[in-house]
């Protein structure tokens, strides 16, 4: 850490603390040619995930978008606030903690199902036909033959 004093460009660290409830880290440091102190604060540098869209098109994830399409899957469910914040949470650990910085809204959705489809069936369904965009009753049906051949 380059000296804003003197330019020098060794310190050593004469003090470090937690702030921000532990997303910050802050460093007193001291110049090992002039021997005045400065404060340094450390954060994590966070890369943006880009969701590829159906038509191609790209735009940063958004956790909100993701937590308020599940929310309305389990409208009038016995799905706590809690319960989809946890799974919205699950979904956005699993995608920030992948290698990849892009990923697709199939792959998103995917993993936003078979976490409802361990919580609430109707929720389950209720995703999948906004998702999938069931055409006509048949593809509803056969999602639900396959939600009922899976038990």
């Amino acid at each position: 850490m380059k000296c804003p004093y003197c330019s020098f460009e060794e310190s050593k660290v004469v003090d470090t603390r937690l702030i921000d409830d532990g997303e910050k880290i802050r460093r007193r440091r001291e110049c090992v040619k002039c021997g005045k102190r400065f404060t340094t604060h450390e954060v994590i540098e966070s890369v943006p995930v880009i969701v590829i869209k159906n038509d191609c098109s790209r735009e940063p994830f958004d956790r909100n978008k993701l937590f308020s399409g599940l929310l309305r899957a389990c409208e009038k469910r016995p799905v706590s606030i809690e319960t989809v914040d946890s799974i919205t949470n699950q979904i956005e650990n699993t995608i920030q903690n992948s290698l990849v910085r892009e990923i697709t809204s199939k792959e998103i959705g995917e993993l936003a199902m078979d976490s409802l489809k361990t919580v609430d069936e109707v929720s389950y369904v209720r995703f999948a036909s906004v998702y999938r965009q069931f055409k006509d009753i048949n593809s509803f049906m056969e999602e639900l033959n396959k939600l009922l051949s899976s038990k």
